[in-house]
């Protein structure tokens, strides 16, 4: 029988959570959830990998215990890879907001491959993967000499549950330096540097690495009598995008939310990606390319509004429309389309109201992905996954801005969802016809104009960096 109840393992940058999905009705049962803490005791910080791992049997101990799991699914964050000796970590899963500059980045950066062959940008600290091994090998080459497997993050945990090592390439395909999307492969970065032979063996996101190893099985009570097949696992952000492949017909863009905005054009172009501007192709579930583009926006969103957000009313909005008070990019360097400016806003905050303020992040949200599906391609509906799909706001200003249609998924969509469906195998589903019409959204007065002097601002200041850097 086709697995209906799924313990998905979803390790994220903030949380971690492990959530048990049921198929048939398209919803998670119930969770567990801790912080994802960056640890310090080490040569630099680090994920707690053991203390996650804790996390991860603790959570499936307490969830078997009140509901059935027929198999266990994972996704995690991008940008982080496991180095693997013969039965532990080589080295710790460096955090890849962890500053690398130094001799061994500036080495690294007369490796880097073209754009043009990984459609990978450049980006800050250690968010391009091969940058982080490189640094790892020339910085700690006695502890480097003993890595055995480099297996990208959910295939880490899938080798900690099963003991099989792996590599898929949605995690490959997240501006590491390492995929050449196109061409379907490691890019000549890896071979020039020795690192294919450390690779575990390619396998598919949706195939099953092998039962859950019998101690842990055990140990959580997950033993009944009957293996527990583990999936080799996906991106979290590829995760987000499965069921809307399985569904829907291109074009259509999907906008996963979190720490990041992260934007697929489904039939966009790489044609006009640009390495300046926070542009990319991932690569799908299916292996492939898919244009991209990704900022920090939830973290943003945070700084603007000190992590206090007030629903905005109607004055509120109008207040913030009205006076021309903006929120200009960006407020997290090196990511985005203006990666190298600055945020600020445009004038003094002391007397804006928390609405006031969760209106301005909230349009600023919005700009800044109106902004990267113009650079992508984007065209078709557009649905919205996690927090910011509760940002009325945002999802309103985001439909008049790119005049199509923007769906909130609040329900039966996201990470849990999307990396549940592996525990089914590849799937024969083909996309389905194009849906009806939605309404358009109420219309805000004085936006187009809002969003006119925003992408003025925003350029101008651009142009002058581009022109004095």
């Amino acid at each position: 029988m086709p697995h209906r109840f799924v313990a998905v393992v979803d390790i994220g940058k903030t949380n971690a959570k492990v959530a048990v999905h049921d198929l048939d009705e398209g919803r998670d049962l119930a969770h567990r959830t801790t912080v994802n803490a960056v640890a310090n005791d080490g040569p630099y910080p680090h994920f707690d990998t053991d203390g996650l791992f804790r996390f991860i049997i603790g959570a499936l101990r307490d969830l078997a215990s009140a509901h059935p799991i027929d198999a266990i699914a994972i996704t995690t964050h991008g940008a982080s890879a496991a180095l693997v000796g013969d039965d532990d970590l080589a080295l710790p899963v460096l955090d890849y907001e962890h500053d690398l500059s130094g001799p061994e980045t500036q080495a690294y950066e007369r490796l880097r491959p073209a754009f043009t062959e990984t459609l990978s940008p450049r980006m800050a600290n250690g968010l391009n993967l091969g940058n982080q091994i490189f640094w790892l090998q020339h910085r700690f080459p006695a502890a480097f000499a003993g890595v055995r497997h480099i297996l990208t993050y959910p295939q880490y945990w899938a080798w900690r549950l099963t003991g099989v090592a792996a590599f898929e390439p949605t995690s490959l395909g997240c501006h590491t330096d390492l995929w050449a999307p196109e061409r379907g492969d490691f890019s000549s970065l890896v071979d020039s540097q020795g690192w294919r032979p450390l690779f575990a063996p390619r396998h598919s996101a949706f195939d099953v690495l092998g039962p859950l190893n019998p101690e842990i099985a055990a140990a959580t009570g997950l033993d009944a009598g009957r293996p527990i097949p583990v999936s080799c696992g996906i991106h979290d952000s590829n995760a987000s995008l499965l069921p809307h492949l399985l569904a829907r017909p291109a074009p259509f863009t999907v906008i996963s939310t979190g720490t990041w905005v992260v934007s697929f054009a489904i039939g966009g172009r790489t044609e006009g990606l640009a390495a300046s501007q926070g542009t990319l192709a991932n690569v799908d579930a299916f292996g492939r390319p898919v244009p991209s583009a990704l900022f920090m926006g939830g973290r943003e969103f945070d700084i603007l509004t000190d992590r206090q957000p007030a629903e905005p009313d109607e004055a509120a909005i109008d207040a913030v429309v009205s006076r021309s008070v903006m929120a200009l990019p960006s407020f997290t360097a090196g990511s985005g389309p203006f990666p190298d400016r600055a945020g600020h806003w445009s004038g003094p905050t002391g007397d804006l109201t928390a609405s006031e303020r969760t209106a301005a992040a909230s349009l600023y949200a919005a700009l800044m992905t109106d902004t990267v599906l113009r650079l992508i391609g984007a065209d078709g509906p557009t649905i919205v996954e996690g927090p910011f799909a509760r940002n009325a706001l945002y999802c309103r200003a985001l439909g008049l801005l790119t005049g199509r249609p923007v769906t909130a998924a609040l329900a039966n969509t996201g990470t849990s969802a999307g990396a549940a469906l592996l525990a089914r195998g590849m799937p024969q589903a083909q996309p389905g016809g194009a849906e009806a019409p939605s309404a358009p959204p109420r219309p805000i007065e004085g936006l187009g104009a809002y969003a006119e002097r925003w992408r003025r601002m925003a350029t101008e200041a651009e142009t002058d960096r581009l022109r004095t850097g």
